[in-house]
């Protein structure tokens, strides 16, 4: 126990010049300070003595935090200056100490990243990753976060997919993990097309459709690694020469691996093969890619998918659902576009919901549920509001045929 006081009294004493500081500025009054030193010598005690808990160093670093920014607020309002990242250094202090005891406690990593993050210390951070999945190279939620992290603040593709690589060497049994690096690279398309049409370079002629090539190369000796197709730095960094790019360089930019779609065509194919064509990852995969409305690869990404799972798996629910709704994906019920989709989609609905459908009980409420959502929709054309009505009804009444 003595050993445990002078520990905490070690550290404790390092503190002191600071709180003379806030004291001689008048950040803090004097019985403030008197409970900061009381609140602080509690927490250093209990996690100095025996048996600290996880817990112990989390409440103290939650309280480092609010005192931080208690310290900021006034300083701010009292025009003083005083070095701005001391709380910060504290509660980073802490947090490794923390995960030098506690290195197996992922909330505790967690708690540091998400401090490392939202202070934008991008150097702390990105050795807080290597440490953490170092120790926990198991665990796919820190992959994911690492990937989305550098995607996210420094729109970094390479590195991001080089997390979501190693990730999948320890974790290729995740679903979730090949979903989200999918959704990744679909973020990425989104970003650079985003990027086009702000700089009006949109207008050029649509992209090309065709396949790109794919490294073929079997003499990889690491077999856990995927095979995705070739990039170039420019495929990763597009660029463009002059203030008026031209044709041609417009569809060298639009037929590249990263925004044709052929990179999360192939995470796909990959995971299908890892899970055995599983129609419910399938399923996942589509609805992900629903999301990117707008994106100019969506169809092509979806098509695959979509006749991926109606090819090898025609009788089931999931799959009958998803080839019904592909037609109208991507298209909003008031473009020009939508009735003749719409109608494709209906010859669909009349070829599979049927009472011979052996999967009509798990189809038809999907169906229905999809109908009634587009019947929701504002402004929806009166024609297309009757067919929805009509579909609504055969489609109910066979269910109850069914049934009965």
């Amino acid at each position: 126990m003595a050993a445990a006081s002078d520990k905490a009294r070690f550290y404790l004493e390092q503190l002191v010049p600071e709180l003379r500081e806030y004291e001689k500025k008048k950040i803090f009054s004097k019985s403030e300070i008197s409970s900061i030193t009381k609140k602080r010598s509690d927490f250093e005690h209990r996690i100095n003595s025996r048996g600290p808990s996880p817990s112990d160093y989390a409440r103290y670093a939650e309280y480092e935090m609010n005192l931080d920014t208690l310290r900021k607020k006034r300083i701010k309002r009292l025009g003083i200056k005083a070095p701005m990242h001391a709380g910060q250094r504290r509660v980073f202090f802490i947090l490794d100490r923390a995960t030098r005891k506690f290195h197996g406690d992922v909330s505790l990593w967690q708690q540091y990243i998400e401090y490392a993050r939202k202070q934008k210390a991008h150097k702390k951070l990105a050795q807080i990753f290597t440490n953490a999945l170092r120790l926990h190279p198991r665990e796919v939620d820190l992959w994911i976060y690492a990937a989305q992290h550098v995607l996210q603040d420094h729109g970094d593709i390479t590195q991001a997919r080089g997390y979501m690589q190693r990730g999948l060497r320890f974790c290729k049994n995740s679903q979730a993990l090949w979903l989200q690096y999918a959704k990744l690279e679909m973020i990425y398309i989104a970003r650079i097309s985003a990027r086009q049409r702000i700089l009006g370079l949109d207008k050029a002629e649509e992209q090309q459709q065709q396949q790109p090539a794919i490294d073929e190369s079997k003499d990889e000796p690491d077999a856990d690694v995927m095979m995705l197709p070739r990039l170039t730095e420019e495929d990763i960094n597009p660029t463009l020469d002059g203030d008026a790019p031209d044709k041609a360089s417009l569809e060298t930019l639009n037929a590249t691996p990263a925004l044709s779609g052929a990179i999360p065509i192939a995470v796909y194919d990959a995971a299908m093969n890892q899970f055995e064509n599983d129609p419910s990852l399938a399923y996942d995969f589509y609805h992900m890619l629903v999301e990117f409305e707008g994106c100019p690869c969506l169809q092509r990404v979806l098509s695959h998918v979509v006749d991926s799972l109606i090819t090898n798996h025609p009788a089931d629910a999931k799959a009958q659902e998803c080839y019904i709704k592909y037609p109208v994906a991507d298209l909003s019920p008031s473009s020009p576009e939508f009735p003749r989709a719409f109608y494709t989609s209906l010859s669909r609905v009349k070829e599979y919901v049927t009472e011979e459908n052996p999967v009509l009980v798990q189809l038809a409420p999907r169906v229905i549920g999809w109908l009634q959502g587009l019947m929701e929709t504002e402004n929806l054309d009166p024609a297309l509001q009757k067919v929805i009505q009509a579909t609504l009804k055969s489609a109910n009444r066979r269910v109850e045929g069914c049934r009965t």
